[in-house]
């Protein structure tokens, strides 16, 4: 037991290096002044909607509010009966000069219905560059400069944006633990992966061109995949192009009010970068130290040694958060409450059953419905139509 404890408490010792080089990673990513494009050329911005969901009004006023001179926004909904229509319709009212499209129909192009929406959406499409973007995702007025500006690297295909976890005060404390997951391990990880080559299409945010698109695939080509976003990226690289991360930072709302909902989320994210990362995921573990100094002193039958390694995994996971939230809030604007301090013991010890639990199953949760999450490939369902009162999907 005592050389299993020790063992553990190097895992512990290696998760708070990893917590301050994530630190200093997103120190790093927003230290430099933000480029500008040389040129602005015209953009459709394309947003799935799947209802009501927190701050959607707000969310979207943002993408109406860009600096950004010529952009369409088209909005895509399975039903006129989702009340998310309802949240567009105003703010075509607030935004009277900002040119959308709404497409409303229920075709379904394969089991992953968010993929369907976009198909559905892209005849819409006025422009040839476009912008996938997530209903959720609160965005900074220069949002699609900075996109921009990094599509203009050379030979890049694809440009993604990082975003930390936007939680609703009035949800309470389990957003919170959510939108930690996202600001303080996710992000961090992202920046870290990055910094060791890896070219990730981040899921809440794809610009490319059409031709592009269509020479990776197509759309049509994701329907089948629950990680679509990943495979769009795989398939740019393998055209021989990259994968470009811009230089802004957006804030995704996080709705999981309750401990399920997060689970289920978070178990499907599990789920689906273990079918195309298994051993990353693994390793991925050591990002959560105070889990790892706590099974050190349960092991050690509590010497003195592992209460204070138990102490310093704590302070230094606390000072990780903190300083990667004052580096954030000068891209975002969002700011953490101190009090997720004391959730850290909580989120590490969920982020680790949630990544053990992902390998013991292969059915998922996403938008209420369950599906079989083997490889990164979902059900076949032949093209079809929603009936009126069936689950759509959105972003």
């Amino acid at each position: 037991m005592t050389v299993l404890a020790g063992v553990v408490a190097l895992f512990a010792i290696l998760g708070m290096m990893q917590c301050v080089a994530g630190w200093f990673a997103v120190l790093r990513f927003t230290a430099p002044p933000s480029s500008r494009p040389s040129a602005y050329p015209p953009i459709t911005i394309l947003k799935p909607l799947y209802g009501a969901e927190p701050l959607l009004e707000q969310a979207l006023a943002s993408c109406f509010n860009q600096t950004y001179p010529d952009f369409q926004i088209v909005f895509g909904l399975h039903h006129s009966s989702d009340p998310a229509l309802a949240v567009v319709e105003r703010l075509r009212l607030r935004f009277p000069d900002t040119e959308i499209a709404i497409v409303v129909d229920p075709t379904l192009h394969g089991p992953n219905r968010k993929v369907s929406n976009l198909i559905n959406m892209l005849p819409a499409a006025r422009h040839e560059l476009l912008v996938i973007s997530d209903s959720d995702l609160h965005v900074q007025p220069d949002y699609l400069e900075r996109l921009v500006a990094a599509l203009e690297v050379p030979d890049t295909g694809l440009v993604t944006s990082a975003y930390v976890g936007l939680p609703p005060d009035e949800l309470g404390w389990k957003v919170r633990l959510g939108a930690t997951q996202i600001s303080h391990n996710f992000l961090p990880g992202v920046l870290l992966s990055r910094a060791l080559g890896r070219q990730d299409c981040l899921g809440s945010t794809a610009m490319i061109y059409r031709d592009t698109l269509a020479r990776s695939g197509g759309l049509h080509g994701l329907a089948h995949l629950l990680a679509e976003d990943n495979v769009l990226g795989q398939q740019v690289v393998e055209l021989g192009l990259s994968v470009g991360l811009a230089d802004t930072i957006v804030a995704a709302t996080v709705p999981e009010a309750t401990l399920r909902a997060v689970w289920h989320h978070e178990l499907r994210w599990a789920r689906t970068i273990r079918a195309s990362a298994p051993i990353g995921l693994a390793a991925s573990t050591l990002q959560y130290p105070i889990f790892w100094a706590v099974a050190a002193w349960v092991l050690s039958g509590g010497e003195a040694w592992s209460v204070g390694l138990l102490a310093a995994s704590w302070l230094v996971r606390a000072a990780a958060v903190i300083g990667i939230d004052g580096a954030l809030r000068r891209k975002t604007g969002v700011r953490t409450r101190l009090s997720t301090v004391f959730l850290l013991p909580l989120r590490d010890l969920l982020s680790i059953l949630e990544i053990g639990a992902s390998y013991c199953i292969d059915d998922v949760v996403w938008r209420g419905h369950k599906i079989d999450a083997t490889g990164i490939a979902v059900l076949p369902l032949a093209p079809q139509t929603i009936s009126p009162g069936a689950s759509a999907s959105g972003s």
